[in-house]
């Protein structure tokens, strides 16, 4: 049985949107305060604007495709993979809210040296999240 996607693309459209007319405006709300600069002629700026929705609309199917697998080897290892993109997905929208806004979160909440390291154990988990679940796979695909 076919399910309409209709309504999951309308969602993810509808998120795309909201999030291309809200942070721009945010940022731009914010411009005295943390003395922000958006240049939208600069490619830059639209890809890091850009970049968030569809990550967080990846994080989203991988999480859901990972729930209709039930388990099993590739239900789990998409699990692994749909964990690795959250924490891919947070530190994505950490560097954003550094690069129009000037702060970073980690470094904040945690000081100089410790932030620091707090990414790398980001970075770090991200890649080992991800390719373990890629490696499962390989594995699994191995083996048949």
């Amino acid at each position: 049985m076919k399910r309409n996607i209709i309504p999951n693309l309308s969602k993810a459209i509808l998120l795309f949107v909201f999030s291309g007319i809200y942070f721009p405006a945010l940022a731009q709300e914010q411009h005295s305060v943390h003395s922000i600069h958006l240049n939208f002629s600069d490619m830059n700026t639209w890809f890091g604007l850009l970049e968030l929705p569809f990550l967080f609309i990846c994080m989203y199917y991988a999480f859901k495709t990972a729930t209709s697998l039930k388990g099993g080897v590739f239900g789990k290892a998409m699990s692994l993979m749909a964990w690795g993109f959250l924490v891919m997905g947070v530190g994505h929208l950490h560097m954003q809210i550094e690069h129009f806004m000037g702060i970073n979160i980690f470094k904040q909440l945690f000081g100089e040296t410790a932030g620091s390291i707090i990414w790398f154990i980001a970075l770090i988990t991200t890649w080992l999240l991800s390719g373990m679940g890629f490696y499962s796979i390989y594995n699994t695909s191995k083996k048949s």
